[in-house]
């Protein structure tokens, strides 16, 4: 079965061991309901240094081939920032679906219980 491509936003805090955390945990969340996640903090961060400019703007183009790739943008945690509000404005404009965590969860569930 082919899983649709999910790309992961959040707006993520400071610590990258945190951050790395959270994002296993959304991504885990996400391909349990179905989906192939992408998400660029987790992939990206290994090996793009953010302090060279050259490497930041490559991150960036990286990030908006992933976006524009995915099949839905699904928005993580409670807080919006302005790196997840660009992302639902760049998903909008290629006509990408935009969703929440708990509302792919939510849908998996229905799913679930109508089977049963």
């Amino acid at each position: 079965m082919k899983r649709p491509l999910a790309y992961i936003t959040a707006s993520w805090g400071v610590d990258p061991t945190e951050n790395t955390e959270i994002a296993a945990k959304y991504s885990r969340k996400v391909f349990d309901a179905g989906y192939s996640p992408i998400c660029p903090i987790l992939m990206l961060s290994t090996f793009i240094d953010d302090g060279i400019p050259q490497e930041h703007k490559d991150r960036q183009d990286i990030e908006l081939d992933y976006l524009r790739r995915s099949n839905v943008l699904v928005v993580c945690g409670s807080r919006i920032d302005e790196a997840v509000k660009n992302d639902i404005a760049i998903a909008e404009r290629y006509r990408i679906p935009a969703t929440t965590l708990s509302g792919i969860l939510t849908v998996k569930s229905h799913g679930q219980k109508t089977l049963k």
